[in-house]
């Protein structure tokens, strides 16, 4: 997907910086419903856990989602008790509900979240998030289907949750191994714009998230986690599956009619600051190019079906230019969306004019081999004619492939871009002073083009950004003096 000068996109990843304290850098969330004998014990040790192995400040928030139980109860005792967890009660019942609303109000530059059965073994919680605080990733998610997994389940469910990820990967070419391992993390700028976008507030939450994420380009990261079956889980499976099928079809529909706008997730090329602003270098091009020859061949064969039935009743000419015709068109649509990745309708009558251009010149080349054809012999043989024919086609590809990338879809090139117009650079400060001279052997000075800030600016920007990497007990205020 040709999304790279998308004024919606997302810019490139940034490793979190180390600053002063204050907003904690990880928010885990535990969705729970009527969950009152097992909050407790989850809440108590995973915070134990984050205070023995986190380096950074963090939260535990329980996302209570409509408990009839005593479970409402359990979260506020706890909230009272540690100062690092926090509760929020839902009316309304919901998994997906309850992490759109909690990720979507936190301030944490990292969101994640576990099942409040701890079944996916906690050692596995800063290898999920590292990617994130680094920049290397936009989300990650626990796999208990890697070949370094390790699992303890009944054979039920291992049939159901292998079978579903194969129907994912069937049916919307999902790449990622594992949809509902319940323990996944995300990035909060990546939310901010995936979220809304995600419909289900059910257990299809997590597949249609990371469906959507992978689309879009976004770097997903897999953690083999280790992972024991909780033999009390609550879930009834039947009716989550019938409902993640429904989510399925409903997710394939909209990627295939491109109503989604998936362009304002896109990252640029690279986030090395050499990848950043180049110019005059094409994008994409061995990737448009394999899809451009896999919609050629189908095409291809398409239309020679077509000319073989139109020829049963018309003359050679009549055939060739009905076929090709019709195949255009498909042609066109199909190129449109595969190969070079422009979604929805906007535009699509323009591009179909452009297409019958690119159409004329392809009859043009295949009319005037005919006619030579026909010149030659008086009545060619149907085997010769479908010689010629392809032997035509594949000179109208190449120019027809070069007419599509040059005219009909070109790459928008937003040429060079100057600090003053790159929206995710702060303005310079006019009341900060010149840098000093560099001496003889000193580093050249750094003139703030490529990072969005220097240090000062970054104390002076989004609280939600300023990490500072802690002992496990300094947030502890049971060690306050």
């Amino acid at each position: 997907m040709r999304t790279d000068s998308s004024p919606g996109a997302l810019p490139a990843r940034e490793h979190l910086p180390a600053g002063s304290a204050g907003t904690p850098v990880l928010d885990v969330v535990i969705p729970v419903h009527n969950e009152e004998k097992d909050l407790q014990r989850c809440v108590v040790r995973l915070h134990e856990h984050l205070r023995r192995t986190f380096p950074y400040a963090f939260r535990i928030t329980v996302a209570d989602n409509a408990s009839t139980d005593s479970t409402p109860r359990v979260a506020a005792r706890l909230e009272s008790r540690i100062p690092e967890v926090r509760s929020r009660r839902l009316e309304q019942k919901g998994r997906g509900r309850a992490l759109r609303t909690v990720w979507s109000a936190s301030d944490a530059p990292v969101l994640a979240y576990m099942d409040v059965d701890l079944s996916t073994d906690l050692n596995a919680l800063l290898p999920l998030v590292a990617p994130l605080i680094s920049g290397h990733s936009d989300l990650a998610i626990g796999s208990r289907l890697t070949r370094s997994s390790r699992v303890v389940r009944g054979a039920r469910r291992e049939f159901i949750s292998r079978g579903y990820n194969l129907i994912l990967r069937g049916s919307l070419q999902a790449r990622f191994s594992d949809a509902q391992c319940g323990f996944k993390a995300i990035r909060r700028d990546v939310a901010q714009v995936l979220l809304p976008l995600v419909e289900d507030t059910g257990w299809f939450f997590d597949t249609e998230m990371l469906v959507l994420a992978e689309r879009a380009g976004l770097r997903i990261h897999e953690v083999p986690v280790d992972w024991v079956d909780d033999p009390d889980s609550s879930v009834h499976i039947v009716r989550t599956a019938t409902d993640d099928l429904k989510g399925v079809w409903r997710v394939g529909r909209a990627l295939g009619t491109g109503s989604l706008p998936l362009d304002r997730l896109a990252r640029p090329f690279g986030d090395d600051p050499r990848d950043r602003d180049l110019t005059g270098v094409p994008k994409g091009l061995a990737r448009q190019l394999v899809g451009f020859c896999a919609v050629g061949a189908l095409s291809t064969l398409f239309y020679l079906l077509l000319y073989s039935g139109f020829r049963s009743f018309s003359g050679s000419q009549a055939a060739n230019a009905l076929a090709l015709l019709v195949s255009a068109v498909g042609n066109t649509a199909a190129n449109r969306r595969l190969t070079f990745g422009v979604r929805g309708r906007g535009g699509a009558v323009r591009h179909q004019a452009q297409g019958l251009v690119v159409f004329g010149i392809g009859l043009a080349l295949t009319s005037g081999s005919l006619a030579a054809l026909n010149a030659a012999t008086s009545s060619p043989a149907h085997s010769t004619e479908l010689a010629v024919l392809i032997a035509a086609n594949l000179a109208a590809t190449v120019l027809r492939f070069l007419l599509f990338r040059a005219w009909v879809f070109p790459d928008r090139q937003d040429g060079p871009r100057s600090p003053a117009a790159d929206p995710h650079r702060p303005a310079a400060d006019p009341h900060r002073p010149a840098a000093p001279a560099a001496r003889d052997g000193d580093p050249a000075p750094y003139d703030g083009a490529w990072f969005p800030a220097d240090a000062a600016d970054r104390d002076q920007g989004d609280p939600t950004t300023r990490t500072q990497p802690v002992r496990p007990h300094d947030h502890d205020p049971r060690n306050a003096r």
